[in-house]
């Protein structure tokens, strides 16, 4: 469906609905993983057949309140088995790892860990910091250029969402940032069907995108 729909479009990532099924890909049972991997293959034949770079991934959640003890050296072994099957089918779609406040990655130290063990990609989601309550400047830190891909999304003083430029959020000063550790890659708005009532509205927000990324081009 998605190739017939695509047309000309160069498709950058994609994003599976991905707690039923990413965490599992990690259980110390092999049966479990294997059974979860069935989902996983499924995403990297899809992946594949649409030319994407990237599969953004979440991983593990937080279930629990207690402290986890990551073991990184499991973590890093299972990503480069990951990154293998994706490129079983012929692609060029690897894992970049999102910033989630459920999950593992919650914390600019998670990933800044995981790279000692393996050479992993990075998906930034700007509210998904605000949401784990750490500065965006920490996970950029910690990407640096592992960096390939960015998710947009503005949002107010109580941490409700919305379209950019209709919060608070600074994205002259965020591009600035991202210019300063040579990001190239897409800016890509992910939205919610609550934040807005027209694609009009939509693409005036994208126009307010562009203005700020010429603003911080300037310097």
């Amino acid at each position: 469906m998605l190739l017939e729909r695509k047309g000309k479009l160069d498709i950058h990532s994609i994003h599976t609905l991905n707690l039923q099924y990413e965490g599992e890909l990690f259980n110390a049972s092999p049966r479990t993983r294997e059974d979860c991997e069935f989902f996983f293959r499924q995403a990297a034949e899809a992946g594949a057949r649409l030319n994407a770079n990237y599969y953004t991934f979440h991983g593990p959640p937080r279930l629990k309140r207690t402290p986890y003890n990551i073991n990184y050296d499991w973590m890093g072994k299972r990503l480069k088995e990951l990154n293998s099957i994706m490129l079983e089918y012929g692609g060029r779609c690897q894992i970049a790892y999102e910033n989630v406040h459920w999950t593992f990655f919650s914390n600019p130290e998670f990933f800044e860990k995981l790279k000692e063990k393996v050479d992993i990609k990075a998906t930034l989601d700007i509210k998904q910091a605000m949401q784990s309550k750490i500065s965006v400047d920490e996970y950029i830190k910690v990407m640096g250029k592992d960096l390939v891909n960015v998710h947009l999304c503005d949002y107010h003083n109580d941490g409700s969402l919305a379209l950019p430029g209709k919060g608070i959020v600074d994205f002259t000063d965020l591009f600035r940032k991202l210019i300063s550790i040579d990001y190239d890659g897409p800016l890509l708005m992910e939205l919610y069907a609550r934040n807005y009532d027209s694609f009009d509205e939509v693409y005036r927000s994208y126009e307010y995108l562009q203005k700020c990324v010429i603003e911080a081009q300037k310097g």
